[in-house]
Formats: structure tokens, C-alpha cells, sequence
């Protein structure tokens, strides 16, 4: 009977070590960031065939692959490459170069306290910035939406037109408007090869749990918008007609789920969604067709107002990518 209680002395051993703060267990996992100034990021790492490997979303754009990871002596390392542009004083392209990021961390209790080093581009030292995480939960079960129950219907574009909206940055131009029942958004075109100009996203005073939300939306050849689901998760809205299949386009969550079969229509056509969003899964109906069929959420998207995926929050409009319009905006939350 020795060998049996050995073996379960080692057992115990064995998970003690796993679950210790700092052991390398201990990083696995996905985590929602606030970074430099507030804005939101997301982090997983993931253990797989003996090697650490993760993907990380910093601020705007999308859920990218990091360099590498390491974790040693109780402390978290990430590595990752982006590019950058050197341009002259006139903002001509130069070239085109690569520049290494390091974030560190260090568990304190459920949070990640971290130092992300990031070369300026001109080589003249690093930008320093503090940034935290918390350990997201594990994703539940996909729900059973056939025995969600939802509420009275919200008209969130009613004959006050703007009210109940406000800009998300107010120190941005405001270049939307209602008139004769449609939201219009007249941002500048994007011209290739010139700075875009950015005006103001827009946003619900209201914030919202889960719900279905349904809408049309117009949008011009060549331009871009989001729906953002409570803040923080994007439903593309593109001009991405004919185009592969990509987590990019019409209807995807952005950078994060790539729609089953393309149902976009032509630029300058209005376009209809029915949108779910219920226990951190989402449903997206793009002209009648299911694009994305009750798909787990794993973390925020890009430009997403926070990142902690159980805080209510608002739908908002992104409106710094070109013109867009809207209309019949009705949301219905889930009564639970």
C-alpha cells in the first residue's frame, strides 16, 4: 500500500505546484486588459504541444498572434513585432520597418499587473506604460435561444431623432444627423494614401445586458462602420461585396469570427441585421441569412470602450471610418 500513498502524496504535490501564484498554470489563460490611458486590450495565452504560444489585442485593430511567450521565475513575457512607417517631415513614405514591443508581468491575487517597452519610432529611446488584466472566466455552454425571453421593444431612433445619443469623444467633429427617420454619419470619404479624418462614433446614453437587436444599414462603395454590442464587441459594417470570406467583413465580429457564407449586398443597397447577443454568444442574421450561429465571444474587439465582457453598456456606432446611414434601430433586452 505504499506505493499507492506515494502516489498520491505526488498527485497533490503536482497540483499544488500547478495552481501556486506564478506557477506557469497560472498565466494560461485569457485576460481582459486596461492599458495606457484606459483603453481596452485582451490577452490569451495558451499551452499547446509544450510550447507557449498567445494572441493579443492592444487598443484599436485586431486580434493578432504575439512573437513569443515566456514565463520564468514567477513572471510573464510577451513578445510581438508590428510595423511601422518612417515618413518625412511632408509625411512621404520612407520605408517601411519593424519594431519589437515587450510586455511584462507579474500575478497580484486575480490581477495582472504589467510594464509594456515599446521603441519610438525614430529610436530615440521607449514609451513606458503600466497595464493590467483580469482573468476572464471560462465561456459557458452555447444557450439555448429558444427559451430566452425578451422585453418590450426599445425604439432607439424615435421622432426625437439624436436624443438619447451622444458622441463617445466630444472633443471629435460630430458629423451625424437625423432627418426623415435615418441616421446619417457624413464623414469625410477615405482617400487613400492621405490621413483620415476622424469625427465622432456615436453611442446610446442607455446601456443594455443581452438582447436581439435588429436595424438597417446603408453603406457607400468603399466605406466602413461597427455596431458595438454593449461597447465592445464590433459587428462590422463594409462595403465588402464579392469579396473572400474574412473575419474583416460585412457582418463578422470583427477580427474575431468570420461569417459562414457571404450575404452582403451591393454598396449603396440598405441591408438588414438581426443581431443576439446572449451569455457571451453571438447571432448575427445579415439579410435574412445566419452568418454567425450562436458563436462564443472570447474577448473585446478593437476600439471597444472597456474590456470586462460582463459590464452593461451601450450600442454604439462607429462613425471615424466614413459615411454610413441607419435606420430602425429596435433592441429588446432579455428578461431573465
Amino acid at each position: 500500500m505504499l506505493w499507492r500513498g506515494l502516489a498520491a502524496a505526488f498527485l497533490v504535490l503536482s497540483a499544488v505546484r500547478a495552481a501556486a501564484p506564478g506557477g506557469t498554470d497560472a498565466f494560461v489563460g485569457r485576460w481582459a486588459l486596461t492599458i495606457p490611458g484606459g483603453a481596452a486590450g485582451w490577452l490569451e495565452v495558451k499551452q499547446e504541444n509544450g510550447w507557449f504560444d498567445g494572441s493579443i489585442l492592444w487598443g484599436g485593430g485586431s486580434v493578432l498572434p504575439v512573437s513569443n511567450v515566456v514565463i520564468a521565475d514567477g513572471t510573464l513575457t510577451v513578445t510581438r513585432v508590428r510595423d511601422v512607417e518612417r515618413k518625412d517631415a511632408a509625411g512621404k513614405l520612407l520605408r517601411k520597418q519593424q519594431v519589437t514591443e515587450t510586455l511584462t508581468a507579474k500575478l497580484e491575487g486575480d490581477t495582472l499587473k504589467g510594464v509594456r517597452l515599446a521603441p519610438r519610432n525614430n529610436g530615440a529611446g521607449f514609451d513606458r506604460g503600466e497595464w493590467t488584466g483580469k482573468r476572464i472566466p471560462a465561456l459557458p455552454p452555447r444557450p439555448n435561444l429558444a427559451a430566452v425571453k425578451y422585453g418590450a421593444p426599445i425604439e432607439l431612433l424615435g421622432k426625437g431623432g439624436l436624443t438619447g445619443w451622444r458622441p463617445v469623444d466630444s472633443a471629435l467633429p460630430n458629423a451625424w444627423s437625423f432627418e426623415n427617420g435615418v441616421l446619417h454619419n457624413r464623414a469625410p470619404a477615405y482617400v487613400p494614401g492621405q490621413q483620415r479624418q476622424r469625427t465622432a462614433n456615436l453611442r446610446t446614453d442607455r446601456e443594455f445586458e443581452d438582447f436581439n437587436l435588429k436595424l438597417e444599414v446603408n453603406v457607400p462603395a468603399g466605406s466602413n462602420s461597427g455596431v458595438y454590442l454593449r461597447g465592445i464587441y464590433e459587428i462590422q459594417v463594409s462595403d465588402s461585396y464579392g469579396k473572400p470570406l474574412d473575419s474583416h467583413n460585412m457582418g463578422a465580429v470583427y477580427s474575431r469570427i468570420t461569417p459562414s457564407v457571404a450575404a452582403e449586398k451591393r454598396a449603396g443597397e440598405w441591408q438588414t441585421f438581426d443581431i443576439t447577443l446572449v451569455d457571451r454568444h453571438a447571432t448575427v442574421v445579415l439579410n435574412g441569412k445566419t452568418i454567425i450561429d450562436n458563436q462564443p465571444l472570447e474577448g473585446c474587439t478593437g476600439a471597444a470602450l472597456w474590456s470586462d465582457q460582463f459590464r452593461p453598456g451601450p450600442i454604439f456606432l462607429q462613425g471615424d471610418h466614413g459615411p454610413v446611414s441607419y435606420r430602425n434601430i429596435v433592441l429588446r433586452p432579455v428578461v431573465k
